[in-house]
């Protein structure tokens, strides 16, 4: 379990350098599972919750007409469902929670080519964390982390694309 913890700590500190890519490229996932846990015993799921830590003071990061808790939690259902696994209302084998955390004011220092020198950049990141939980004993079975540069003027069919592609390839590294 400390590895779990040591994973998701490393995850949610590393820093992802800005370049003109495709869309997804600079999206980067890690997962680490408890290695007593048998993941394709859990059946059933309910939702703990979710949590946003979102530090966008001018607005410029979600689109109005774009609910980003609305799709993560959407995506999830579908990976959770592609693995034979329900919804239930009580008494589930496994719990769900996950956090997303935005600052669109962090900073980095990226490298100047021409002056060779490091400068203080602004470079917004984003992270999504996806736990599952034992429902019997409250220890986390299973984390993923996604993080990535928080892409600015995007459209809100980018933005979809860029949390499936996350989700999706957060679910890749479960292993059951």
């Amino acid at each position: 379990m400390k590895k779990l913890n040591s994973a998701l700590v490393a995850l949610l500190i590393l820093f992802i350098t800005a370049c003109a890519s495709p869309l997804t490229q600079d999206i980067e996932v890690d997962a680490d599972a408890d290695p007593k846990a048998n993941l394709a015993g859990y059946k059933t799921y309910a939702w703990l919750g979710s949590a946003a830590i979102l530090y966008d003071p001018k607005g410029r990061w979600e689109p109005p007409e774009f609910d980003a808790d609305a799709e993560i939690k959407f995506l999830i259902d579908r990976e959770l469902r592609k693995r034979g696994m329900q919804e239930v209302a009580v008494n589930p084998d496994m719990i769900v929670g996950y956090a997303a955390g935005i600052d669109m004011e962090a900073l980095q220092l990226v490298e100047d080519k021409e002056a060779k020198i490091q400068m203080l950049q602004n470079v917004p990141t984003g992270s999504l964390v996806i736990v599952l939980i034992d429902g019997n004993t409250g220890n986390p079975v299973w984390a993923s982390a996604a993080v990535a540069n928080v892409q600015q003027d995007f459209s809100t069919a980018d933005a979809r694309k860029r949390l499936d592609y996350a989700v999706t390839q957060m679910f890749k590294l479960m292993k059951r």
